[in-house]
C-alpha cells in the first residue's frame, strides 16, 4: 500500500494495516467534527485489529450514534479527498493548534523538544497533528466498521476530564473483516464472565471490585491447575516457598519498586512504619535465598511460589478475571552460575511448551533485547542475551526478535499462546535479571572459595493463574477436559424407585476419586439432561429400573454422544484413562531424570 509519510514523501508502507487503521482514525475524527462541531481531539492511534480516537464532544454520544458517524465516514471516502502533509516549528505549531481550538494537541506539542519540527496531515477541511504515515487518498479507506464506545480519562489520569473513546476496526479486504467479526461473535459466546457465572466458577461483587470470589466449582478448577503445576515442578527439581503478603517499605526501596512502582501498590502502616502489600513475589524470594549462604554445588537452585499479589488498577480497566486487582502468580526464580544460563533457559522453554500443549494451545516465542532505559553494562547484556538466544536455538523452536523491548533489568523471552478461536495471549515469560542480585547482594561461594554473584531467571508459565483460568474458560468454551472439569459425572435417576441404586453408584464413583453429583430433583428426565448439557458435564449417567436390576449405568458423553449401557467398572476404567491426561508426560519425566544425572556428573 502506498502511504504518505511525515516528511511528505510517498512510499510503500511496511505494515499496510497500520497505515490503513491510522488513516481510519483520522477519517472517524473528521466525521465526528463534521457532525458535532466543537469536538476537541485528543489521541487516535491504530491498535490490534483496529483503531480508536479519544474525543471531547459537546454532546454525549451513545452507541446509537455510531451508524451516523460511520455513514459520514463513507461519505468522506466517496469525496476522494487527497491527503497531504506539512511541518511547522514548535512555536508555530502551538499557534496553529490554538487557532484550531485544540487544547489537547497543545499539551502534546508542549511535551516535545523545543527544536522539534511538528508534522500535520490534512484531508479536505480536516487537519490533525500526527507523525503519520497515512494513505494518499481517502478513497483507499473502504473496509471499516465502528464497534463501540467507552470512557477514557485524558492521559489515563482519573483527575483529568473523561473523554469519549470510539473504537473501530479496519481491514484490507471484506473477507478479512468478515472473519474478524465472526471471531468476535464466537468470542461473545465464550466470554468467561458469562460462562464463569453460568458454570458457577467465580463471581465479582461490589464489596470488592477487582477482587475475584471463587465459588466451589471454581476452586476445584483452581486447585487442579495448581496440583498439575506442582507435580511438574517437583519433577523438575524445584523447591516451593511461600512469602508474606505484606512487607515493609525498606524492602521495596531496596528492590526499587518503591521508586518505580509505588503508584500501583497498596500501602498500609504497622507500628508507625510504612508497609506495602506485595505486587510481585521477587523481593521475598531474594530474602529466602539470602537466608543462608550457598555454594556453587547448590546451583542451579530453582525456587517456585504460587504467590497472591495485589496491584492497583483503575476501575475502568477491570475486566472479569483478565484484569483484576488481586491474582495468584506462578512465579519461579532460578539462581545459577553464568555457564548454566543456556541449560536452565532451555529447561524452562521445554516446561512451558509441555504445559501449553497439555491444554491444546499453540504458541509463538519472542526474544526481547535491551531497551534504551536499561541498567547494567554492555558486557552483562551481551552475556544474558546470548544465553537466551542460545537456549532458543537449541530448542529448535522458531522465534522473533523484538528489538529494544526487554525489561529494564534484562532481556526476556515471551510466550504468546493462541487459543481455539485464534486470539493471542501473552502469558509465559522468561526474564534474565542482572540487577536484583546486586541490589540484594546475593552471592554463592565458587569453586575458588570466593564469593560470586548469581544470575537469576524470573519466570512464569500460567502468568496470572486467574487470567489463565479466564483464557481456559474461553478456549474450551466451558467444556473442560475430564481431568479439569469441576464436576466430571452427573448421575440422573429416572425415578424414586432407583434412588438407593443412585446413591450406591455415587459412593462407588466417589471412592474411585471421581467428582460426581446426583440430580435427584423431582423433574422430568429431559429437563435434567438439558441442565447437564448446559453445565457441560463430561458424562451423564442415566439410571432406570433396568440399570438397577443389571447393576449397570447408561452413559451419555458430552463429547462422544450416547455410549450405551456399561458396567460401572468399565466406566471407571475409562474415567481413569481420562484422569491420567492430567499427569505429567512419562517421556518428560525420563528427560528430567537424565538432566539431573548429567548435572550431578558435571
Amino acid at each position: 500500500m502506498n502511504a504518505l509519510f511525515a516528511d511528505g514523501k510517498v512510499g510503500v508502507a511496511e505494515d499496510p494495516l497500520y497505515v490503513l487503521r491510522h488513516s481510519c482514525a483520522h477519517l472517524m475524527a473528521q466525521a465526528v467534527q463534521r457532525l458535532y462541531p466543537g469536538s476537541k481531539l485528543a489521541i487516535g492511534p491504530p491498535i490490534e485489529n483496529g483503531f480508536y480516537y479519544d474525543i471531547d464532544t459537546p454532546v454525549t454520544l451513545t452507541t446509537e450514534d455510531l451508524p451516523k458517524i460511520e455513514a459520514e465516514m463513507k461519505k468522506i471516502v466517496k469525496e476522494k479527498q487527497e491527503v497531504s502533509c506539512f511541518t511547522l516549528p514548535r512555536e508555530e505549531a502551538l499557534a496553529f493548534v490554538d487557532k484550531q481550538g485544540e487544547p489537547y494537541k497543545r499539551e502534546l506539542i508542549e511535551d516535545l523538544p523545543e527544536d522539534a519540527t511538528i508534522s500535520f496531515f490534512s484531508q479536505g477541511e480536516f487537519t490533525d497533528l500526527c507523525a503519520g504515515p497515512h494513505v494518499e487518498n481517502t478513497r483507499d479507506l473502504k473496509v471499516f466498521k465502528l464497534m463501540s464506545l467507552a470512557g477514557a480519562y485524558w492521559r489515563g489520569d482519573e483527575k483529568n476530564k473523561m473523554l469519549t473513546r470510539i473504537y473501530g476496526t479496519a481491514w484490507l479486504s471484506k473477507e478479512d473483516q468478515k472473519a474478524y467479526l465472526q471471531q468476535l461473535e464466537e468470542a461473545k459466546k465464550r466470554d468467561h464472565r458469562k460462562l464463569g457465572r453460568e458454570l458457577g466458577i467465580f463471581t465479582l461483587m461490589d464489596e470488592g471490585p477487582g477482587f475475584p470470589f471463587y465459588l466451589p466449582k471454581g476452586k476445584i478448577l483452581f486447585n487442579k491447575l495448581q496440583e498439575y503445576w506442582r507435580k511438574l515442578h517437583e519433577r523438575e527439581n524445584y523447591v516451593e516457598i511461600a512469602t508474606p503478603t505484606m512487607l515493609n517499605q525498606q524492602l521495596w526501596e531496596r528492590s526499587g519498586h518503591w521508586y518505580h512502582y509505588k503508584e500501583n501498590m497498596y500501602l498500609s502502616e504497622i507500628d508507625e512504619q510504612a508497609y506495602a502489600i506485595k505486587p510481585m513475589n521477587c523481593p521475598g524470594c531474594f530474602l529466602v535465598y539470602n537466608h543462608e549462604q550457598h555454594s556453587y554445588r547448590d546451583l542451579p537452585l530453582r525456587i517456585s511460589e504460587m504467590g497472591l499479589v495485589h496491584r492497583y488498577e483503575l476501575s475502568g480497566a477491570l475486566h472479569g478475571l483478565i484484569r483484576v486487582r488481586a491474582f495468584t502468580q506462578d512465579d519461579a526464580h532460578i539462581f545459577m552460575t553464568p555457564d548454566q544460563i543456556s541449560d536452565e533457559v532451555l529447561g524452562v522453554i521445554r516446561l512451558v511448551a509441555e504445559i501449553y500443549e497439555k491444554f491444546g494451545f499453540t504458541y509463538n516465542l519472542e526474544l526481547s533485547t535491551r531497551p534504551e532505559n536499561s541498567m547494567g553494562t554492555e558486557e552483562e547484556w551481551e552475556m544474558a542475551t546470548e544465553g537466551l538466544r542460545s537456549a532458543l536455538e537449541r530448542s529448535g523452536l522458531p522465534y522473533k526478535i523484538n528489538e529494544g523491548d526487554g525489561a529494564f533489568y534484562g532481556p526476556k523471552i515471551d510466550f504468546h499462546l493462541n487459543d481455539a478461536i485464534g486470539r493471542s495471549h501473552q502469558c509465559g515469560t522468561i526474564q534474565l535479571d542482572l540487577q536484583l542480585p546486586q541490589r540484594f547482594d546475593a552471592s554463592y561461594i565458587g569453586a575458588d572459595g570466593e564469593k560470586h554473584r548469581p544470575i537469576v531467571i524470573h519466570r512464569a508459565i500460567y502468568g496470572s493463574l486467574d487470567r489463565f483460568i479466564a483464557i481456559l474458560i474461553e478456549h474450551y468454551a466451558g467444556k473442560f477436559p475430564f481431568w479439569l472439569a469441576p464436576v466430571q459425572a452427573k448421575i440422573i435417576p429416572i425415578s424414586e424407585k432407583v434412588k438407593d441404586y443412585a446413591e450406591n453408584v455415587y459412593d462407588q464413583l466417589r471412592r474411585a476419586g471421581i467428582r460426581v453429583e446426583v440430580d435427584d430433583r423431582d423433574e422430568k428426565l429431559g429437563y435434567k439432561i438439558r441442565q447437564g448439557t448446559q453445565e457441560k458435564v463430561p458424562f451423564m449417567l442415566i439410571l432406570g429400573e433396568r440399570e438397577s436390576a443389571e447393576a449397570k449405568i447408561s452413559v451419555r458423553s458430552r463429547d462422544e454422544g450416547e455410549l450405551g449401557s456399561m458396567e460401572i467398572k468399565d466406566f471407571l476404567a475409562k474415567a481413569k484413562e481420562l484422569q491420567a491426561e492430567g499427569e505429567p508426560r512419562a517421556e518428560e519425566i525420563t528427560r528430567a531424570i537424565a538432566r539431573e544425572k548429567r548435572a550431578a556428573q558435571e
